[in-house]
């Protein structure tokens, strides 16, 4: 078994509530309009976006197209993503209306299912997946807050974790178009 010293075990322990409170995305701003799954996500919708670990030095940029499909209680979107080392990889979420403002999702990278919360003007989503990268496979956490601005743009503000530790964050603006 490796050594673990004392040092070590301290700022652990002292980092560990630090991370229990960066494990939510911060409140979006006082002025938004009200949103939903299916208003943020129906039609087409361009977007461009940040993945940050700062721990790390880390950085991914991305561009995506979306292409969403309400049909009864069931929305389909479809996510062409580019990223800028030149990935390229196309998502489909499928969300499931399961009550007055609650749908579940799936994607084929999603571990288990996607829970959605629509509360007026901000939806919450969260879902583990399994994310590609150049580098291979990651299993990561996604604590995501969703909301639409006054110009119209819709925002989404993640926090990303690793073992339920967050490592980092994510930005992804849309715009219809």
């Amino acid at each position: 078994m490796p050594h673990v010293s004392r040092r070590t075990c301290l700022a652990l322990a002292a980092a560990l509530p630090l991370a229990a409170c960066a494990a939510a995305p911060p409140p979006p701003p006082a002025q938004r309009l009200p949103v939903t799954l299916a208003d943020a996500f129906s039609g087409r919708t361009r977007g461009r976006g940040v993945f940050s670990a700062p721990i790390v030095n880390s950085e991914r940029r991305f561009t995506a197209d979306l292409a969403g499909r309400l049909e009864g209680g069931r929305l389909t979107v479809v996510e062409d993503f580019v990223y800028d080392d030149g990935q390229t990889e196309r998502l489909t979420w499928v969300f499931t209306r399961t009550g007055p403002g609650t749908w579940d999702g799936r994607r084929e990278d999603t571990v288990g299912t996607a829970k959605v919360v629509e509360d007026g003007s901000v939806i919450r989503l969260s879902y583990t997946a399994d994310i590609r990268s150049p580098s291979g496979v990651t299993r990561l956490g996604f604590s995501d807050v969703i909301y639409r601005r006054p110009d119209g743009l819709i925002v989404n503000d993640g926090v990303v974790s690793r073992f339920g530790i967050p490592i980092g964050t994510v930005r992804f603006e849309l715009r219809r178009h």
